[in-house]
């Protein structure tokens, strides 16, 4: 009997095991740490949060897919206090997207004015539609490009001449810049150290720290108001706890937030070293994922 039993466990084992080998999963969640974590204690997890941070890289079909999920799931538990925000959208489309989400504007007249990434049809358009079939406010929290571009050739000093209307579609000035942030210091450092390139590269990284904290302002607008955000943003802006968090902090230390990043790997059994502490929950894809473009 025991050797029968020990044969049927060795059996079942080696199934198991050939199975998790024949296996392709589209995706695998990990906490920071790198244990496995599945998706509905991941969510429990971030039903506590007042922010939610879902970092991507911007033609991974499948972070495009996992946010669609997380916000009609989010939705779903707090329907009247739930709020989505996108660094794709620009403060000063505000208008425009509310029309449209109000079926004032067409959809036709609001793709052609709200100045949407080329892959907006593919990759946002889904959970922007969302939105409008559940009347969720959905916030352009990105600082118009222009604003980025003038800090880029001239510093945070070339908003000074801004008038107050454009103002209102940028974080309250002055900005602060921890230029000593190790992400900040790493884009400083893909541009040596000759006299130009440290001024043009201290200009990147103050047009860098406007979109942060641009975006924390808008997130936390709403937040003032009772909602939960759940906010889309490239992953580079929100890994290791930096950027938008970074700035989320600064204005309001207490403020419930959690991370997620999306990162590719050859292997999904084990999270690699490097990938692990980038954020509070890590969404991995296969390096061979195929792209939206």
């Amino acid at each position: 009997m025991k050797y029968k039993l020990l044969t049927f466990l060795l059996i079942a084992i080696t199934t198991v095991a050939m199975a998790q080998k024949n296996d392709k999963p589209a995706y695998r969640l990990f906490t920071a740490e790198g244990k496995s974590i599945n998706y509905g204690k991941m969510l429990k997890e971030l039903q506590e949060a007042e922010v939610i941070l879902f970092g991507e890289q911007h033609n991974d079909p499948i972070a495009h897919w996992l946010q669609l999920e997380v916000a009609r799931d989010l939705h779903r538990e707090n329907p009247q206090k739930f709020a989505l925000g996108a660094e794709m959208f620009e403060a000063d489309v505000q208008l425009v997207l509310n029309e449209y989400l109000a079926g004032q504007a067409p959809e036709k007249n609001f793709e052609q004015e709200a100045r949407p990434w080329p892959n907006y049809a593919t990759d946002y358009r889904p959970v922007v539609r969302f939105a409008k079939e559940q009347q969720i406010p959905f916030i352009a929290t990105n600082v118009p490009r222009r604003y980025a571009a003038m800090v880029s050739g001239g510093g945070l000093a070339a908003l000074e001449g801004v008038s107050a209307e454009g103002k209102r579609y940028i974080a309250p000035l002055p900005v602060t810049v921890d230029m000593e942030l190790p992400g900040y210091k790493s884009m400083m450092s893909m541009f040596g150290n000759s006299t130009h390139r440290n001024t043009k590269s201290i200009n990147i990284v103050q047009a860098q720290a406007l979109k942060d904290a641009t975006m924390a302002h808008f997130i936390l607008g709403q937040v003032g108001q009772g909602r939960q955000v759940l906010h889309l943003n490239g992953a580079y802006h929100s890994d290791n706890f930096e950027g938008i968090g970074w700035y989320l902090k600064q204005l309001r230390p207490q403020v419930k937030t959690r991370t997620i990043t999306t990162v590719l790997q050859a292997d999904l059994e084990d999270l690699s070293e490097e990938n692990k502490c980038k954020a509070d929950f890590i969404l991995v894809v296969p390096e061979s994922m195929t792209r939206t473009y």
